[in-house]
């Protein structure tokens, strides 16, 4: 799947569950972040990254990916076939903090080596060691 494919089949999948973003209840509803699945140049920086940085479990690393587990969610860090991925395919990711404090935060994203852009006053942005766009939020960073 392409870029563009990728776009239109996430366009169309909000707008099937348009109706239901406007709280009526009546339909399903979603909670939390089930997982996340993308290609990656190198599963094992990915997963190291994750493991190191958020505290992510990793499990079922069959040596061309791993699941990283975190509360109800994962997220699934698998090598290219071709070893060719030089650049994501997803926007960004947005992982919520059980605890916010800007200045912690910040520092720690500091010391992971990381160059935190500030998005909100709950929220920074940093790029994973893929060139992912990362979002590191609080529990007020709400849609």
């Amino acid at each position: 799947m392409n870029r563009r494919q990728l776009i239109q089949s996430l366009a169309l999948a909000a707008s099937a569950a348009a109706p239901m973003a406007a709280g009526d209840n009546k339909g399903l509803k979603a909670v939390s972040v089930n997982h996340i699945s993308y290609v990656v140049a190198d599963y094992t920086k990915t997963r190291d990254f994750y493991a190191d940085l958020l505290g992510m479990k990793p499990v079922h690393d069959d040596g061309k990916q791993v699941s990283l587990v975190f509360g109800d969610s994962f997220l699934i860090a698998r090598n290219a076939r071709d070893g060719g991925v030089k650049t994501p395919l997803i926007n960004h990711v947005a992982y919520t903090l059980d605890k916010w404090d800007k200045n912690a935060v910040e520092a720690e994203l500091k010391r992971h080596g990381l160059t935190p852009r500030p998005d909100t006053e709950d929220s920074f942005h940093v790029k994973d060691p893929d060139g992912f766009d990362l979002q590191i939020s609080g529990k007020n960073m709400k849609p």
